[in-house]
């Protein structure tokens, strides 16, 4: 009886161990990856596109391709949408007109409908960005930082006496996230070579609740929000309205 307990004991005990290291492996990477990352030493860009460029820009050209349009192209347009949970992949090369080349799912995204309002609320931004950089080193991967809180965040915050909205806020890696993005693995490998292709300059972020583009009716949307968030979703209407179309037929 006595070893049958001693077996239970055991068993409890690596039992307890695995999935500690599973949590710890998954919700702890900001604690272990830095260390992980003194050990094995930092990695550059270049080191991403010589270890992920080539499969990348294959899939990349796929897509095009498929959509019709010159690869690589002059500028991207990046479209999130919160309610699909997925984001748009958007190109022109050149002054041409933008084609929609594809579309990816989110795999990670926290909080719900609504602009981000403070740091620690787990809310996604909403609103109009640009990309501030490029992090090879990601705890998740590979990411690309926002310029969030931008000017329109840090007015509002500001008037509204929120002197933390927040920042951080990255398009990244693996598949779980806190107020940002999770994309996967192979998605930030492609979306990350594309944008340092590109140049991080020449690249636009839409992040909205759902695809104001072809939705007239905001009021809806707007329940429960600070009065300021009918302009945001104004201004993202008028940016989205050109990438799609309302079928009137």
């Amino acid at each position: 009886m006595a070893n049958k307990n001693v077996r239970i004991m055991i068993q409890t005990l690596i039992a307890t161990l695995i999935c500690s290291s599973f949590l710890f492996y998954q919700y702890g990477r900001s604690i272990w990856h830095p260390k992980y990352l003194e050990l094995k030493g930092k990695r550059s860009i270049e080191d991403v596109v010589d270890l992920y460029g080539e499969q990348a820009e294959t899939r990349l050209q796929e897509y095009f391709q498929r959509a019709g349009s010159v690869y690589p192209p002059a500028r991207i347009t990046l479209i999130a949408f919160k309610d699909t949970k997925t984001l748009d992949l958007w190109a022109s090369p050149d002054s041409q007109p933008f084609n929609l080349i594809h579309s990816y799912p989110i795999k990670g995204a926290s909080g719900h409908l609504g602009p981000k309002l403070r740091e620690g609320d787990k809310q996604v931004p909403e609103g109009i960005y640009t990309i501030e950089g490029l992090n090879p080193n990601s705890s998740y991967h590979l990411s690309m930082k926002l310029n969030y809180p931008n000017s329109f965040d840090w007015k509002y915050a500001k008037m509204e006496g929120r002197n933390t909205p927040g920042s951080n806020i990255f398009i990244h890696g693996k598949t779980l996230s806190v107020g940002c993005l999770a994309m996967g693995d192979k998605a930030i490998e492609e979306l990350f070579i594309l944008a340092n292709t590109v140049g991080i300059d020449n690249i636009e972020v839409l992040i909205a609740p759902t695809n104001l583009g072809i939705e007239a009716n905001l009021e809806p949307l707007l329940k429960q929000h600070p009065p300021w968030v009918a302009d945001l979703y104004k201004q993202l209407q008028r940016k989205l309205q050109p990438y799609y179309v309302l079928d009137r037929g």
